[in-house]
């Protein structure tokens, strides 16, 4: 008898042992499901103040970020932050609330598309008149050329043209040009199907990549050795020529150190992120003509698995 009264005791108090835990449990996720209504009803509250009052708008948005770090609303605050400062003109303040989602969010559905507009950014100013740690103001002297000013500061004719937007190569003594005076890198990442342009240790801009079938894109640390406008491929058994409908190199080539191997653009119009080349690694034609205009011979390609 007194074996059953301790039984049933004891299971008098486990069942108001479950009903604690399970008390506990509900109790715990109704401050959760509370905050995540809480950050909600404040992120519509600031889209509405922005209305009214950008900067006290984009001040709501930051207390959401401090606020509810870890919400979805915080990550979408920095893309309304940015979009508020891009209407603006505030190039600078927009990147700065990009990095900050792309550092703070890397696996954020919103960060490709960031991603992709700081490099934008970065390539419009790196393009710009504006003059930066990284570049300097040449004076041209007697007998210079572009040629030979690019080879003096390790960069190309085409990026002197572009960021002082000159129509054509001459040149006179006296005009002065700014020069990029920034060491760049270039990083191909096979797994992600991806290249990044670095500059000083900073990324620039991310490109998507094809690259070869059977994991035939060599890996390891090249230069790039060559470089040339409307490539003529020298195919098995034939030649075809630039602009060929049957050209695979595209519009620009840029020869690395391993022999046969380089990157070159497309005539392909499928999406580019494939494993499909014969070992080079494959951009859309106006991404490798952005880059090929940037990167001089000698700049370093490293190729990662």
């Amino acid at each position: 008898m007194n074996r059953r009264i301790i039984i049933t005791v004891v299971a008098i108090i486990a069942v108001f042992a479950i009903i604690r835990i399970v008390g506990c449990g509900k109790k715990d996720e109704a401050p959760k499901k509370d905050r995540v209504q809480q950050s909600e009803l404040v992120f519509e509250e600031a889209l509405t103040l922005t209305k009214k009052n950008l900067e006290q708008g984009i001040e709501a948005f930051e207390n959401i970020i401090n606020t509810f770090p870890q919400s979805v609303e915080a990550q979408q605050a920095l893309v309304k932050i940015a979009e508020f400062y891009n209407k603006n003109d505030e190039i600078l303040l927009e990147k700065e609330a990009l990095q900050k989602l792309i550092d703070s969010y890397p696996d954020s559905d919103f960060t490709s598309d960031a991603q992709a507009r700081v490099g934008e950014i970065n390539v419009k100013m790196l393009f710009s008149k504006a003059q930066t740690k990284n570049s300097i103001i040449y004076e041209v002297k007697a007998g210079d050329s572009l040629y030979k000013i690019a080879k003096t500061y390790k960069t190309t004719v085409e990026l002197i043209m572009k960021v002082n937007g000159l129509k054509n190569s001459l040149i006179r003594p006296g005009m002065k040009l700014k020069i990029v005076t920034s060491v760049f890198k270039i990083i191909v990442n096979k797994t992600d199907l991806d290249l990044k342009l670095i500059a000083d240790d900073e990324v620039i801009k991310v490109y998507q990549i094809g690259t070869g079938r059977d994991n035939s894109t060599p890996v390891g640390q090249f230069k790039i050795v060559n470089r040339i406008v409307d490539p003529v491929w020298y195919k098995t058994g034939a030649i075809v020529p630039a602009g060929s409908v049957d050209n695979i190199l595209g519009t620009r080539w840029l020869g690395i150190s391993e022999p046969g191997y380089g990157i070159h653009g497309t005539v392909d119009k499928q999406p580019i992120q494939k494993q499909k080349t014969q070992g080079c690694v494959r951009m859309m034609n106006n991404d490798v003509e952005e880059l090929f205009s940037i990167v001089p011979v000698n700049t370093e390609v490293i190729i990662n698995d």
